[in-house]
């Protein structure tokens, strides 16, 4: 195969578990390239290849401490100069530099994916090192790139206005087109009652996306209860935070879930919660894939008012918006959805209307054209 129609995507992550770059990787191979994939992770036990075509590397824990740092260095320089693609994709910042220095020298298209805004991560909220660093890494080098995508057009529009950068394409998360069987039934694996709701939170367990203040409303709630999917360095403490609060018993921790069977589990919830706290301009810019999976699942949602995902919910009626400063309104919409069939119904349909529109195959065209 021509080196033309070779492609390489490094990132800092398992494509086991990344909706985005498990979407990317596949489109590609069937769009006719030959595709590799390096990633890194921490939690994996062993150097895992997938599929002949797919190598995660493991990773010490000790984010940019220095053996960290030089063993991420060595294999993504390995990997970039032994690669024969023509097109390279960083998809996050940790990657960037790499791709760009190595990439140009063997003349290849490099695409940056700026997923998130990660001078402004809420994760380096009060550590003005970290962001500092990383603030610096972006500007040196995302002027240096072919071609920016983004995961919203707020986010477009910032990167443009700071960096003075042409038009980044919008490929924003959504979730392949799919309508998932409840092969994972959340209600029997856990033997609820029906006449308990299941609240759901799926994704990474960290400060900041609203699991404090929905533990607050479980307090007051009957007949409700929270699962989570997903796993996370906080998620000892929020464990501990569920029997402070008195509602252990309402909390309940899955685990993280492969992506390919992450809706089968999602459709068996009552009400998808994206209740993203405004901590950092990240998190104010937040479009999550969690939101469009849930609609993708036809299950009505409940967000907080941050631009992008109000303007989702309140354009395609799937849900309620919540301000955050007052958990009353957040009691209220779960009660609301809970107890007002008529409403509920219509946000379930709306959700299955909204998603032959927002999902992936849609959305990649966008990349495609650009390729």
């Amino acid at each position: 195969m021509s080196s033309k129609n070779k492609v390489l995507i490094t990132f800092l992550g398992n494509l086991n578990y990344d909706t985005r770059c498990k979407n990317l990787f596949n489109t590609l191979k069937v769009n006719g390239y030959e595709v590799e994939f390096l990633g890194f992770d921490w939690l994996t036990k062993d150097f895992e290849a997938v599929e002949g075509d797919v190598t995660i590397h493991k990773l010490h824990k000790g984010f940019l401490s220095l053996s960290f740092y030089l063993k991420f260095a060595w294999h993504i320089k390995f990997c970039l100069m032994a690669s024969k693609a023509s097109i390279i994709f960083a998809e996050d910042i940790y990657t960037l530099p790499f791709a760009v220095i190595f990439g140009k020298l063997k003349r290849a298209k490099i695409f940056y994916d700026s997923r998130e805004l990660y001078g402004h991560l809420a994760g380096l909220k009060g550590k003005k090192a970290k962001q500092g660093f990383w603030r610096i890494v972006e500007k040196l080098f995302i002027k240096k790139v072919d071609q920016i995508i983004t995961t919203g057009k707020l986010d477009s529009d910032f990167l443009i206005k700071k960096y003075n950068v042409d038009n980044p394409i919008l490929l924003r998360n959504l979730p392949r087109y799919y309508k998932p069987k409840e092969e994972h039934n959340l209600r029997s694996l856990f033997r609820i009652n029906h006449n308990q709701k299941i609240l759901l939170y799926q994704g990474v367990i960290h400060r900041g996306r609203g699991l404090r203040p929905t533990y607050q409303a479980l307090k007051e709630l009957q007949n409700c209860l929270l699962v989570i999917i997903g796993d996370g360095e906080l998620e000892d403490y929020y464990r501990n935070l569920a029997k402070e609060m008195g509602i252990n018993e309402k909390v309940i921790f899955l685990g993280k879930v492969d992506q390919d069977e992450i809706l089968s589990y999602t459709k068996t919830a009552d009400i998808g919660l994206s209740i993203i706290e405004n901590m950092s301009l990240s998190y104010y810019y937040a479009l999550p894939n969690k939101l469009f999976e849930y609609i993708m699942a036809e299950v009505p949602v409940i967000v907080s008012n941050l631009p992008q995902m109000k303007e989702i919910v309140e354009k395609y009626e799937v849900g309620k918006v919540v301000d955050l400063d007052n958990t009353d309104q957040l009691i209220e919409a779960i009660k609301q959805l809970s107890e007002d069939e008529v409403l509920y119904n219509k946000f379930k349909e709306n959700c299955r209307t909204a998603s032959q529109e927002l999902n992936w195959e849609n959305e990649v065209k966008n990349l495609l054209e650009k390729l």
